[in-house]
């Protein structure tokens, strides 16, 4: 599949999707890069957290940290020997609606690193001993983040503004749910995500593009197509307006909060990006970080950014602070999103917040590693090859207008949805 017209390529200007004829449903965009003898190489799958059943949250998790455990006839510790002896970097994660991983390795390790690649996905073991070691490693964590107020904030957060929906599960599980999970369990799920349909990758390196389509037919070319994956239902955040405490005896207490958002695909998200970086965004140059942190000293830290699921889109917010001034820090920051939603931003605010905006984006491309990663974000995400090209010129247009549109969208009337973990004074 063509994404763009072939031209000049460039570390931070990726020109081309490499057609795979032996292996469709695999969309590859290849950014040749001579300087350093090394490939950085990342994948998103369809399908993540949401795909876990009812009672087996964690599943997805789970499987994704051991893909790397034993696969083929490597076992876990001869396959991260294979690993080490020649320093290929490899990891997995796993998102609200995707499962992806990344590769690092010296060019002349390449072979090898494409092999091992290929293993871990395809033929992983899920050896019982390896199920129950990451298990026992995911339980332990989630002990020690028992009375982690940010944990449990985020998660009483999720679980309110979803009730019912696979968003508001635990995406890491419960101590129940990942006892729950079966090796069974894991099979499943990996037949039904770890497939060709839909796949994302994306290669930066010094190679040429048939040497990239040769690996990338290696890596992934031998994978069948994925099983049907659940369809996540679109939902919205409940309770808006409602705020919630999660009573911790802790001297300062953790805020999350959030609103409604427009997702990455809509016409108004980057309208509604610039107007986030004005709210809370822009890590120093915010009028929350202005406002709470600057001239109050409510919070060390303070801002929101935008969150966009399959499912849902959302405004995203966080701080922390003392007890007695939990109510004082939550006014604040609702008096400045009603000065948007009534006032909307300065001209000045607005250009500098375009300005900023337009000239940080390359610091986002500066290593192979982070140019892999966005493409393949920009591919899950549907935006089109020529993104990267047409990203800062969204930007720049972006009118009152536009930022008054995007605000009704998501700032709406103001009304959060807010959990505090601590003990809050007057909340």
């Amino acid at each position: 599949m063509n994404l763009a017209e072939t031209g000049t390529r460039t570390a931070t200007s990726p020109t081309q999707a490499l057609p795979l004829a032996a292996a469709p449903g695999i969309e590859a965009w290849h950014v040749a890069s001579p300087v350093v003898p090394m490939i950085a190489l990342s994948f998103t799958f369809e399908g993540g957290a949401a795909q876990d059943a009812e009672g087996k949250a964690g599943t997805a998790q789970m499987m994704a940290r051991l893909l790397d455990e034993g696969a083929g006839d490597l076992d876990s510790d001869a396959f991260q020997e294979a690993l080490a002896a020649r320093a290929i970097e490899l990891s997995f994660h796993t998102g609200p609606d995707s499962i992806g991983g990344s590769l690092k390795t010296l060019l002349t390790h390449a072979d090898e690193a494409i092999r091992l690649l290929s293993l871990a996905l395809a033929e992983p073991r899920f050896d019982q001993p390896a199920i129950e070691r990451v298990r026992a490693q995911m339980i332990a964590s989630l002990r020690y983040q028992q009375n982690d107020p940010g944990v449990l904030a985020s998660r009483r957060y999720f679980r309110e503004a979803f009730p019912g929906h696979a968003y508001g599960r635990p995406s890491a599980g419960t101590v129940e749910t990942l006892s729950a999970i079966t090796r069974d369990d894991l099979v499943a799920l990996h037949r039904a995500v770890i497939g060709r349909g839909g796949l994302k990758v994306a290669a930066v390196g010094a190679f040429d593009e048939a040497a990239i389509t040769g690996m990338v037919a290696r890596a992934f070319g031998g994978l069948p197509e994925a099983g049907p994956l659940k369809p996540v239902p679109p939902t919205a955040i409940n309770e808006l307006g409602r705020r919630i405490v999660v009573d911790l005896d802790v001297p300062q207490s953790v805020i999350r909060f959030g609103m409604p958002g427009v997702a990455w695909r809509d016409p108004d998200f980057i309208p509604a990006y610039v107007l986030n970086h004005i709210l809370g965004g822009g890590a120093f140059t915010s009028r929350l970080f202005q406002e709470v942190r600057e001239k109050r000293g409510l919070a060390y830290s303070v801002g929101t950014s935008l969150t966009s699921h399959r499912g849902v889109a959302m405004t995203w917010g966080y701080t922390a602070t003392k007890n007695e001034r939990v109510v004082e820090a939550l006014d604040v920051i609702g008096d400045e999103i009603h000065r948007l939603i009534t006032d909307g931003p300065s001209d000045e605010e607005l250009q500098k917040a375009k300005d900023y905006l337009t000239g940080s984006y390359a610091l986002g491309f500066d290593t192979s590693t982070k140019i892999a990663n966005q493409l393949v974000q920009i591919a899950f995400e549907g935006l089109g090859m020529d993104y990267i090209a047409r990203r800062n010129d969204l930007v720049a247009s972006v009118t009152q207008a536009d930022i008054r549109r995007a605000g009704a969208r998501t700032l709406g009337d103001g009304k959060m949805l807010v959990v505090a973990a601590g003990r809050p004074t007057g909340l």
